[in-house]
């Protein structure tokens, strides 16, 4: 466990007028999605829910948002250079897409277990894909590699101040249609969407309260939040595969200890009715991540009676072939 120093606000590693340039330079390129209603999910939880459907974002999911920013900033000689990162899917896509757009050269590093729907269509956007075992290395060990020998610049999947300040438009255009909103859920992997998004709602709402919701499973960074001191894990057995992150990073954990308000958890188990309860009722396809925030609401629709509350839908990309028999087996 690693402490860390407390930062205020005036000091963090981000700001709002970053997501603003990051909005800028996304116009026209990123999908501005949609924002849907529920009467149904309404009567269930008592409150006014506006869920921010990123899963109809490019590629399927908030990613791309983060990526293209930080790619196009990259000089003529870098570009030259290419690209690498590594991923367990949806960063994946977005760095493939987000280099094709740039006529770039990606080269994705992704485990030997990610969802084959997530490696078929990085590679289906034009990058190298390459495989590694999670049991025998790390991502970050073969990414380096791959620098050291190439020259290529590392684009990582949350932990980068364009990254972050990307993510956060997802939240600005939210906010933006619904004008203040009295709480904002939003998944929890690596903290880079959490961060960019809290920085939004404290510029556009700042009473707002910005809650993080992660798998029971990967719990730290609710243990990192709650503690003031970084935890980690490895490679947890949660579905919700985008949030296996090892821990928060060295910009996003900071973001997270001075923009947010609450993190909590939900087990696979609330998670899968979550999925299965949005397919159902919302007629959109979500992946297991991507209904973290929603599963967050019905844990706690008790408190959020009478609220409008904004839910962050972070993506779409599902493996039907894993998920399916999981949402066929479970009863809500």
């Amino acid at each position: 466990m690693t402490p860390v120093t407390p930062v205020t606000p005036d000091a963090l590693p981000v700001s709002w007028a970053d997501v603003q340039d990051a909005a800028r330079v996304l116009h026209g390129v990123a999908h501005r999605t949609p924002v849907l209603t529920s009467r149904t999910v309404d009567a269930r939880t008592g409150a006014q829910l506006f869920f921010k459907c990123e899963n109809f974002q490019r590629t399927g999911a908030f990613k791309f948002r983060g990526a293209y920013n930080a790619l196009s900033r990259l000089s003529g000689d870098q570009r030259l250079a290419g690209v690498v990162t590594y991923s367990s899917g949806n960063h994946a896509q977005a760095v493939a897409l987000s280099a094709a757009l740039l006529t770039m050269k990606a080269t994705i590093v992704m485990p030997d277990d990610a969802p084959s729907v997530k490696v078929e269509a990085t590679r289906g956007y034009g990058a190298e894909v390459l495989l590694y075992d999670r049991q025998t290395t790390t991502r970050e060990a073969v990414a380096d590699a791959i620098v050291a020998r190439t020259g290529a610049v590392l684009i990582p999947p949350f932990d980068h101040p364009h990254v972050i300040a990307g993510q956060g438009t997802a939240a600005k255009e939210l906010l933006e249609e619904t004008g203040p909103l009295d709480h904002l859920y939003v998944c929890v992997g690596g903290g880079g969407l959490i961060g960019g998004c809290a920085l939004a709602a404290r510029a556009l709402a700042p009473r707002c309260r910005v809650v993080g919701v992660e798998p029971a499973l990967g719990d730290d960074a609710t243990r990192s939040f709650h503690t003031g001191v970084l935890h980690r894990v490895h490679n947890p057995p949660t579905i919700a595969d985008g949030a296996r992150t090892t821990s928060l990073g060295v910009l996003t954990f900071p973001l997270l200890r001075a923009c947010v308000d609450d993190m909590i958890t939900v087990t696979d188990e609330e998670l899968i009715a979550a999925m299965r309860y949005v397919w159902e009722r919302l007629k959109i396809v979500v992946e297991p991540t991507g209904a973290l925030a929603i599963a967050g609401v019905f844990q706690q629709a008790d408190r959020l009676r009478g609220q409008r509350v904004g839910v962050l839908i972070s993506g779409g990309n599902v493996d039907l072939a894993a998920v399916l028999p999981l949402m066929s087996s479970k009863q809500e």
